[in-house]
């Protein structure tokens, strides 16, 4: 490639996305002249608008509803990309490689707040988060998960996802009798409020909770829990935003990036800016 280097964050809605100013910080940091801004894509204009994108792209990052489609149309993917049907990373260039930085961005959020190893999990909700949660949790040695939905039925990917990884996975509905776990990870969309006596239970049995929402903070399920159990989102956002780097810079999620501490701070005083 030649010229500066362009990449975006796409998704719809869009226009509440912190990725701009992470990844501002984090090339500053880097001095890297690259661009990084957003654009609302929906679901039926992605493959049209990708085919569009010139020479100067590097790679974008995406958000719902394009992780899906943007599986489909990658040429390769990485392991957890693979295992999940997810992509949130493209990288761009003769070849379009898909990466699912999710999962790696929830296990390091997991691991900045002391949690490195896991054996009971709650998981709240079966979309395309709930799959790289499980990821996840399975990495972290997760033997049983508890998957709780509205519709148990349209879990059939989670349980087969988790037969793949070798964890005992169980559905049932929110309101269903529940068990003590160490950990509860909620993959709701934003805003969701569950009623009193539907969460009540699943707090006084949950353990630690990892809440992928961010904002408003505490959101309308961490207020359930005790502050000091309650973990918001925000982390999972800045990890798997230091992974898409390390994609757009080296292609490899792996490979640390120069000076990588620097960078960190850098993004986590973008986030609370």
């Amino acid at each position: 490639m030649t010229g500066r280097s362009r990449l975006a964050v796409w998704g719809d809605p869009i226009a509440h996305s912190k990725s701009p100013g992470l990844h501002a910080a984090a090339y500053a940091v880097l001095g890297l002249d690259w661009e990084y801004g957003r654009r609302r894509v929906t679901e039926t204009e992605f493959a049209h608008t990708l085919r569009s994108l010139d020479g100067s792209w590097r790679g974008l990052s995406l958000t719902m509803p394009l992780k899906d489609e943007a599986f489909r149309i990658a040429d390769s993917h990485d392991r957890h990309a693979e295992l999940t049907g997810v992509v949130n990373t493209l990288r761009l260039g003769a070849t379009i490689q898909g990466f699912n930085t999710d999962v790696g961005g929830i296990v390091d959020a997991l691991a900045e707040n002391g949690i490195a190893a896991l054996e009971r999990v709650r998981l709240l909700g079966a979309g395309a988060t709930a799959s790289s949660a499980l990821v996840a949790i399975a990495d972290l040695g997760a033997t049983r998960v508890d998957v709780r939905a509205r519709r148990p039925e349209r879990a059939a990917d989670v349980v087969a996802l988790g037969a793949r990884l070798g964890v005992d996975v169980r559905v049932s509905e929110f309101t269903a009798a529940a068990g003590d776990v160490d950990l509860t990870i909620a993959s709701l969309p934003g805003g969701t409020v569950l009623a009193p006596d539907v969460v009540d239970p699943l707090a006084r049995t949950g353990g630690v909770l990892f809440d992928v929402a961010y904002s408003p903070w505490p959101s309308a399920l961490a207020s359930s829990w005790s502050e000091e159990s309650a973990i918001s989102g925000l982390g999972m956002l800045l990890h798997q935003a230091i992974r898409q780097i390390r994609i757009f810079l080296h292609g490899d999620p792996a490979i640390a990036l120069p000076d990588e501490d620097a960078v960190l701070a850098a993004m986590r005083a973008a986030l609370t800016s």
